[in-house]
C-alpha cells in the first residue's frame, strides 16, 4: 500500500512539474486564452491514461502557472496574456507610463502565489461543506445546468442576448446529434473542442474573406518598449511576503478568500468587481494601482482554482464557467471520465479521489507551480518577454494547437468529427465576438442540450 501510495504521488509530481513547465512557458506568450490551451492539453493527458492525481495536479499546476506568467506581458509589453490579464491591463499600464512596470510584474505575480496557497485549502473546505447536497444535486442536474445556463449567460457581457442565444445554440448542438446519430457516431469532445477554440476559427475563416483579411490588416510592425530590469533582492527566491507589504497581503488574503468561496460567477466578473472593492479603499493613487494589481492578480488565481474544485469535489459536474470550459475534462472526457446524460451521474475525479487527495495533490500542484513560475518571473521577466516577443512565432503556436485539435476529433469521429469541429468553432466564435456569448456560456448550453433538453422532453 505504502509503495502504491509513493508511486500515485511520483506520478502526480511529474505530471504537475510537466503542467508547470508547459504552462509557464505558454503565459508569456500574450493573447493565449485559458481554454484554448489548458482543455485541449488537459484532455491528451485524460485520453493517455495518466492516473486520476496526475491529471489533476497536471491542470492545477498549469493553471496556477500560467496566472503568473501572464503578468509578463500585461506589465512589461501592455498587452494581456491571457483573457484573464484582460482587467489588470488599465492599471498595468498606468504604472509602465510611470516608468515602473518591473514593480507592476512582482506585485502581481506575489500576490498569485500568496492567493493559490489561500484558495485550495478554502476551495476544498467549501466542497466539503456543500458535498452533503451532492446526491440531490445530481438527481436535480438537468434543472441545475438550465438554471446555471441562464445566470452564467445573464451575467456574462452579453446579458439578455447571451440568454437569448442559448436557445438556437441548443438547437444546433441537438441538430448535430441527430445528424452523427444517423451515421452510428455519437460525439463529445468535438463538441468541447469546437466550442473552445472558436474564436481561432473565426479568425480564420475572417482570414480567408477579402472584407475580413482587409479589416485585420496592420500596416505597420507592432513596436513594444522595455524598461530595463532592477532587482531588489538577493537570491533566487525572493519572499512574497517581502514584496508585498503588510496592506497589500491583508488585501490580496482577504480577497482570495471571497473568490474561493464563489464558483458561479464569470473570473473575469469577480476580478474586476474586488479589483474595484480594494481601489475604492485606497486613497493614495500609487499604492492603490500596486495594490489593486496584486489583489486581481490574485483573485485570478483563486477563482479559477475555486470554479474548478468546488463543483469537481462536492458534485462531479461541471457547474461554473471554468468547470465547463476549461477544466471540463476532468469531468467529461469520455470514454475515461463521464456525465451522464440521463441521470446525471458520474465517473469522474470527483469519484476517483477523495477529499484529502484533493487537497494534498492541490497544495502539491500549487507548490510545483510556485518552485517553476515565481522565481522564473521574479527574475528573467524582462528577457523572457523579450525572446518572446521577437522569436516566437504566435501562427506556429496556433498551428501545434489547430494540429492536436485535428488529431483528436478524427480519432473520436473521424470526417464527422472534423465537422462538429468547424461548425460549433465558427458558429461559438462568432456568436462570442459579436454578442459576448463567450466559451462558458456555450459550454453550460452544450450541458443544457445533452442534459436538460432531454429532461425537458420526458416532462411534456
Amino acid at each position: 500500500m505504502d509503495s502504491l501510495l509513493i508511486n500515485q504521488i511520483a506520478v502526480a509530481a511529474a505530471m504537475g512539474l510537466i503542467g508547470a513547465v508547459v504552462f509557464a512557458a505558454i503565459g508569456l506568450v500574450s493573447g493565449t486564452d485559458e481554454t484554448t490551451t489548458l482543455a485541449p492539453l488537459t484532455l491528451l493527458v485524460v485520453l493517455l491514461g495518466v492516473p486520476p492525481a496526475g491529471v489533476f495536479t497536471f491542470f492545477l499546476a498549469g493553471a496556477v502557472a500560467k496566472h503568473m506568467t501572464h503578468a509578463v506581458p500585461t506589465a512589461l509589453l501592455g498587452i494581456p496574456g491571457d483573457t484573464l490579464a484582460t482587467p489588470l491591463l488599465q492599471d498595468a499600464d498606468m504604472l509602465r507610463k510611470l516608468g515602473v512596470p518591473h514593480i507592476a510584474l512582482r506585485k502581481m505575480v506575489s500576490g498569485a502565489i500568496i492567493a493559490a496557497f489561500v484558495a485550495v485549502p478554502l476551495a476544498v473546505l467549501f466542497a466539503v461543506m456543500l458535498a452533503p447536497f451532492g446526491q440531490a444535486i445530481t438527481k436535480t442536474a438537468p434543472w441545475i445546468f438550465l438554471c446555471a445556463a441562464i445566470l452564467i449567460a445573464y451575467f456574462s457581457k452579453g446579458r439578455w442576448a447571451a440568454v437569448a442565444l442559448l436557445v438556437p445554440f441548443v438547437v444546433v448542438i441537438i441538430a448535430l446529434q441527430t445528424l452523427t446519430a444517423k451515421y452510428d457516431t455519437k460525439l463529445s469532445i468535438s463538441y468541447f473542442l469546437g466550442i473552445a477554440i472558436g474564436p481561432l476559427i473565426a479568425d480564420l475563416f475572417t482570414v480567408l474573406s477579402p472584407q475580413g483579411r482587409a479589416r485585420m490588416a496592420r500596416d505597420k510592425v507592432q513596436q513594444f518598449n522595455l524598461a530595463p530590469d532592477v532587482k531588489g533582492w538577493s537570491g533566487y527566491f525572493p519572499n512574497p511576503f517581502k514584496v508585498l507589504d503588510k496592506k497589500q497581503t491583508r488585501w490580496t488574503f482577504t480577497t482570495a478568500a471571497i473568490s474561493s468561496a464563489t464558483f458561479v460567477f464569470s473570473p473575469v466578473a469577480m476580478t474586476v468587481v474586488l479589483g474595484e472593492l480594494v481601489g475604492s479603499r485606497i486613497k493614495h493613487a500609487y499604492h492603490r494601482l500596486t495594490t489593486v494589481l496584486a489583489a486581481r492578480n490574485g483573485v485570478t488565481e483563486a477563482t479559477y482554482i475555486a470554479e474548478a474544485l468546488i463543483p469537481l469535489i462536492a458534485f462531479g459536474l461541471p457547474l461554473s464557467p471554468v468547470a465547463a470550459g476549461p477544466a471540463a475534462p476532468l469531468f467529461n472526457a469520455p470514454p475515461r471520465f463521464t456525465v451522464d446524460a440521463a441521470t446525471g451521474q458520474t465517473h469522474n475525479l470527483h469519484n476517483l479521489l477523495n477529499h484529502w487527495e484533493f487537497l494534498g495533490y492541490g497544495l502539491l500542484a500549487v507548490a510545483l507551480a510556485a518552485i517553476v513560475s515565481y522565481p522564473f518571473a521574479m527574475n528573467y521577466a524582462r528577457r523572457a518577454a523579450l525572446f518572446v516577443s521577437r522569436r516566437v512565432s504566435h501562427e506556429a503556436i496556433i498551428a501545434t494547437f489547430v494540429g492536436l485539435i485535428i488529431v483528436i476529433s478524427v480519432w473520436e469521429g473521424a470526417l464527422l468529427g472534423l465537422l462538429v469541429i468547424l461548425t460549433m468553432g465558427l458558429m461559438g466564435g462568432l456568436l462570442s465576438r459579436n454578442f459576448g456569448f463567450n466559451t462558458g456560456v456555450q459550454f453550460m448550453g452544450y450541458y443544457t442540450a445533452v442534459l436538460s433538453v432531454p429532461a425537458l422532453i420526458k416532462l411534456f
